[in-house]
């Protein structure tokens, strides 16, 4: 049977409610830098903490890459453990996360191909309350 990563930090990092989560994700897409250069980053970077310290950071970020949203296939989210201590990289236990928006997808060929790198391992635990990844979701829900 298939498991869900519940969300961690929805309601704390950023809002339990669907509908208000959606707006203020939209909000900070629709408000965020814009960029000299169109062509869409093959990477991003951006930060993690709670959206009222990070939120608009983030949403220039991510608006990066909304012109070319409807051509990405993957996405590769890398982030720090704050809780548990690892070596390497840590896989999730689960096969989705979920946030207010609904759930998400672990890729399977790509968390198998990973898995197979001397630096990659399946650490669950390292997932449970971690916020990193969790917080960038919900801005790929919404453009993607």
């Amino acid at each position: 049977m298939a498991t869900v990563r519940p969300p961690a930090v929805a309601g704390t990092f950023y809002p339990d409610d669907p509908r208000e989560l959606t707006a203020m994700v939209e909000g900070f897409l629709r408000d965020g830098a814009p960029r000299e250069d169109r062509r869409a980053p093959k990477a991003i970077i951006a930060p993690h903490a709670g959206y009222i310290y990070s939120g608009s950071i983030a949403g220039s970020a991510f608006r990066a890459i909304a012109a070319a949203a409807d051509t990405i296939e993957r996405v590769v989210l890398v982030g720090p453990a704050h809780f548990v201590p690892i070596r390497g990289l840590a896989l999730p236990g689960d096969p989705w996360f979920a946030t207010p928006l609904g759930e998400v997808a672990v890729e399977p060929e790509g968390a198998q191909a990973s898995i197979r790198l001397p630096q990659v391992r399946l650490i669950p635990e390292a997932h449970a309350r971690e916020h990193s990844l969790e917080v960038e979701i919900p801005f790929l829900q919404v453009l993607l």
